[in-house]
């Protein structure tokens, strides 16, 4: 959830891409080659890429996860694909080809039929399913404007069934 508090004169957008509907709009025989693949998640790959720098022990304190390239939503049986700008690899594929499989499902993706930019008004509240949507903030000068957004994440747990 992100709610905004304080708006540039700016646009400051942000966009969400339904990452269910970019799994439905592929190819039957892309989504077989994709169902079981993993992709290694890193924050340092992805950031290292605008030009941040980590030493070795902030790459191992954040080393990332494996998550698989497809998943279901388990309570409505809807597969997504689940990547974004932290997905640096494809585990057991050579490197150059895993990025540009990456590269070809952001491309797919961010689409824009399946992306919503959401163009901040004061005081708007934004809820996103986090297994279903990638999100991103658009450019704009930060140094010279101000966004501040508020934001939560919550953790779905079944609650106990009572007899």
């Amino acid at each position: 959830m992100l709610s905004a508090r304080v708006l540039p004169a700016v646009p400051a957008d942000t966009e969400f891409a339904d990452m269910r509907a970019a799994w439905d709009a592929l190819e039957p025989e892309k989504q077989a080659q994709l169902g079981g693949l993993s992709a290694h998640h890193s924050v340092t790959w992805s950031r290292e890429q605008l030009g941040f720098e980590f030493n070795a022990a902030e790459k191992a304190r954040l080393a990332g996860a494996v998550q698989p390239l497809v998943k279901t939503n388990p309570r409505t049986g809807r597969r997504a694909l689940c990547l974004a700008s932290h997905a640096s690899r494809i585990e057991g594929w050579p490197l150059a080809e895993g990025r540009l499989l990456l590269a070809e499902l952001m491309a797919h993706a961010t689409q824009r039929e399946f992306v919503h930019r959401h163009r901040w008004r004061d005081g708007d509240f934004v809820i996103w399913d986090n297994l279903a949507t990638m999100h991103r903030a658009t450019a704009f000068d930060d140094i010279r404007h101000r966004r501040e957004l508020r934001r939560v994440t919550t953790l779905d747990i079944p609650l106990p069934v009572r007899a």
